[in-house]
C-alpha cells in the first residue's frame, strides 16, 4: 500500500473540497508529495490531524482556520415544501445521496450524507439546511450519530466519478461526430453546387434548342 493510500484511509471521505483539493484522494496525494499540510481537513478534525501526524511521524499541529473549523457531524435536510426540483443539488452531491427528478421533489438519504455542504450553495430557493446528526436523531430520524462509513462514502464517490467521466467522454464523442459531419457537409457543398450549376446549364441549353425549333 502506497503512502497516499495510507493517508487516504485516514481521511473522512466527505469529499467536501474544504482542504483546497477536489476530493480526499487528491489531498492525500498532495500530503504524500509534501505539497499540503496535515491540518487542512476540518471534517477530520483534531483527531484526524493526530492520526496523520502519527502515520507521518510529524508533530501534531492545530487545524488551519483558513480551511474552516471543526463542526459537529451534520447531514443535509431539504425542506420539501419549497423544493422546485431544479436538480442542482443532485449535480453538486459528490457521493450521490440526493434522489429526485427534474421538477419533482428531492430528498437526501440522510444516513449516507457525509455533511459536505456542497449542495447548499447551488440551491436557488435556499431550501437546504445542514442539521447536526444528533438533532436529526432527536427528531426521530433513523440514522447513526457517527455518519456513513468512510469506505462506503469513498466507494460512492468513485462510482459517481466514473459515471461522470463516461458521460463526459460520450458528450465529447457526440461533439466530435457533429463536427465531423459538419466538415463533411462543407466539403460536399462545392460538389453539390457544381452539379446544380451543370444541371441548370443543361436545362438552359435544352430550352434554347426547343425555342429555336419552334
Amino acid at each position: 500500500m502506497s503512502l497516499a493510500d495510507q493517508i487516504d484511509d485516514l481521511l473522512p471521505q466527505t469529499q467536501c473540497t474544504q482542504c483546497g483539493f477536489s476530493g480526499c484522494r487528491p489531498y492525500a496525494e498532495a500530503i504524500a508529495r509534501g505539497e499540503a499540510d496535515i491540518n487542512q481537513c476540518p471534517p477530520g478534525g483534531t483527531s484526524g490531524v493526530v492520526k496523520l501526524a502519527a502515520l507521518l511521524r510529524r508533530d501534531v499541529i492545530p487545524l488551519n482556520p483558513a480551511y474552516g473549523v471543526e463542526k459537529p457531524l451534520a447531514a443535509a435536510l431539504i425542506d420539501e415544501q419549497w423544493c422546485i426540483g431544479c436538480t442542482l443539488c443532485i449535480q453538486a452531491c459528490p457521493v450521490d445521496v440526493i434522489v429526485g427528478a427534474p421538477k419533482r421533489m428531492h430528498t437526501v438519504l440522510l444516513e449516507r450524507c457525509t455533511g459536505c455542504e456542497l449542495c447548499v450553495a447551488p440551491c436557488p430557493v435556499d431550501c437546504i439546511e445542514m442539521i447536526p446528526r444528533t438533532a436529526l436523531i432527536e427528531r426521530g430520524a433513523p440514522i447513526s450519530a457517527e455518519g456513513p462509513a468512510a469506505q462506503d462514502s469513498r466507494s460512492r464517490y468513485r462510482v459517481r466519478q466514473a459515471w461522470l467521466e463516461r458521460e463526459d467522454q460520450e458528450h465529447r464523442q457526440k461533439l466530435a461526430e457533429k463536427a465531423r459531419a459538419r466538415l463533411e457537409a462543407l466539403d460536399a457543398a462545392p460538389a453539390a453546387d457544381d452539379v446544380q450549376r451543370k444541371r441548370e446549364a443543361i436545362e438552359a441549353a435544352l430550352a434554347r434548342a426547343r425555342a429555336r425549333r419552334r
